[in-house]
């Protein structure tokens, strides 16, 4: 499904978000771009948003500076419902003992999770001929298994606690969709050919379980985000030079996929800019 914002900002999906309110999320990445986008966006739905981040400190800002922005572009749709809380946590993707402390955390403070948005993603560092098995280890261990964790984890609690109309999101790529860009990108987009599989996996692990508990996958397109500073291999300002989405245009997809109808199921959104070239 190729899509645009425009569909997904409407006011009956504001009417449908409403029966999430006062339940509990969970957004892995959510100190910057995509991840405080949906932080805010959900939070503002009246969900209770457990926003995880390495940089702990930064999520309140950047939760923050992303309702301004939207307020400032004229994308922000106010819900009628009362703002959920906002509960910043420290975790690391990359390390299982993290992601393990957090969930229990969420279920011992909060009681269960309703939602996880799988956002945390880290882009590669160079061709498959000339990278570190280091560098490997960090893109599969955050965009591969810290996404599998995560996922386990919730859908425990979510069995535990009775939940069985959840939703899973993964946020993934276009990068996932297609061959790599080029040489440099291999293991990046073999990690997201992984998510797409793992999305359909796990779909149907829920139809073979019996249950009503939802998965999506969202694949933008260029987002013009922070991402692309975290390496020094990748031309930032080459990157951003082209056709770009706003991170509030995935928060929107999002937003659009979890107040579907129970008997409806987004599978996949892919997102791309005007003009992208690939």
């Amino acid at each position: 499904m190729v899509g645009c914002c425009c569909l997904f900002s409407t006011s009956r999906t504001l009417r449908k978000m409403e029966r999430w309110t006062g339940r509990v999320a969970v957004v892995t990445g959510a100190s910057s771009g995509i991840g405080a986008a949906i932080a805010y966006q959900l939070q503002d739905h009246g969900l209770h948003v457990v926003a995880l981040a390495r940089r702990q400190e930064k999520v309140q800002e950047a939760v923050s500076k992303a309702r301004e922005g939207a307020k400032t572009r004229n994308s922000y749709h106010p819900s009628k419902v009362p703002a959920g809380k906002l509960y910043p946590r420290k975790c690391d993707v990359q390390k299982e003992e993290d992601i393990l402390a957090t969930f229990k955390w969420v279920a011992d403070t909060l009681g269960k999770v309703d939602i996880l948005v799988n956002n945390a993603g880290v882009i590669g560092e160079g061709p498959i001929t000339d990278t570190t098995t280091e560098e490997w280890t960090r893109i599969l261990n955050t965009n591969v298994l810290g996404l599998s964790i995560c996922t386990r984890e919730a859908v425990k609690i979510m069995r535990s606690k009775g939940v069985n109309d959840g939703h899973i999101v993964h946020i993934s790529s276009v990068a996932g969709h297609m061959p790599p860009f080029s040489g440099d990108s291999a293991m990046y987009s073999a990690s997201k050919h992984a998510v797409r599989a793992l999305t359909e996996g796990l779909r149907k692990d829920f139809v073979e379980h019996k249950e009503n508990i939802k998965i999506t996958s969202v694949s933008p397109g260029v987002v013009h985000t922070d991402i692309a500073n975290t390496t020094s291999r990748v031309d930032a300002s080459m990157f951003y030079s082209l056709p770009n989405l706003n991170a509030e245009d995935v928060a929107d997809a999002v937003t659009y996929a979890i107040s579907t109808p129970p008997h409806v199921q987004i599978h996949e959104i892919i997102i791309k800019p005007v003009g992208e070239p690939f």
